[in-house]
């Protein structure tokens, strides 16, 4: 190429509000939203958010340049010893309410944002939980790109607090039991109706975050992820995956927030 040829290209560029070369963000951190059940209106306790809000965190992610990306996603940049390129989150949904598949997904498709939601297993099908068939149609969605932006994950068979319990339960060996029934079985229930395996786990009310033993049984039944309820974000490539802060979004959580978290 001859000196005048590149100089046009770099006219034309210029013109066209590029430059020669992209300029990539600075590395950025990661934050873990944690929501519950999508209320149609006003929310009825803390713990709902109503449609209206969840449509404007949203849109607060996407006007705030904050990419969306999935836990497959953050291992993959971790493994690499990367940050992604400028701040994203993961966003997930605790329990199994009805709403996820009445208000949540039409949003995130809407939105075109991926997510992750958690099955507490043994209230599938009851009162306000999703069935399976509502489980298998979120999961087997597919966007124009052919990939499934909505993967499950488990919060455990029974929903209980799993260091009470390792209290409770003397013997070492029959803890490790009831964890692969908690976990293990609960994996397996789902995995018979989304496709792929299940490989993060959510603690039930955040119990037993960094626990060696509890830890070590989620290893064993093949979960590569814990997310906590612990409070924080995902700033180094350091990170345990084992023990993965996050942001509860409850009725009363301000999306600004969520900049906080980033360090904004």
């Amino acid at each position: 190429m001859n000196r005048l040829t590149g100089f046009l290209i770099i006219i034309i560029l210029t013109a066209a509000g590029c430059t020669p070369q992209s300029e990539l963000l600075p590395p950025g951190k990661v934050v873990v939203l944690m929501y519950h059940r999508i209320s149609e209106g006003a929310a009825a306790n803390l713990y709902e958010r109503s449609a209206a809000d969840f449509e404007a965190d949203l849109r607060f992610l996407r006007t705030n340049n904050i990419s969306v990306i999935s836990f497959e996603d953050l291992e993959a940049m971790i493994s690499k010893g990367e940050m992604p390129s400028g701040d994203a989150a993961v966003i997930t949904f605790d329990d199994g309410d009805h709403s996820w598949v009445s208000r949540a997904k039409p949003l995130l498709i809407k939105y075109e944002m991926k997510a992750t939601f958690f099955l507490w297993v043994s209230m599938i099908g009851r009162d306000s939980y999703l069935n399976w068939e509502e489980v298998t149609a979120i999961s087997h969605y597919m966007d124009e790109d052919g990939t499934h932006p909505f993967t499950f994950g488990s919060h455990t068979m029974s929903h209980q607090f799993l260091l009470t319990m390792k209290a409770a339960i003397a013997d070492p060996a029959e803890f490790d039991r009831y964890l692969d029934e908690e976990l293990g079985s609960s994996a397996t229930a789902i995995e018979k109706y989304t496709p792929g395996k299940v490989s993060v786990l959510a603690l039930p009310f955040g119990d037993g975050a960094g626990d060696e033993i509890i830890t070590a049984g989620a290893e064993r039944n093949g979960y590569r992820f814990i997310r906590t309820s612990e409070r924080g974000v995902i700033s180094s490539p350091a990170t345990d995956l084992f023990r993965i802060p996050s942001l509860p979004i409850l009725d009363s959580t301000d999306a600004v927030t969520i900049l906080t978290y980033l360090g904004r």
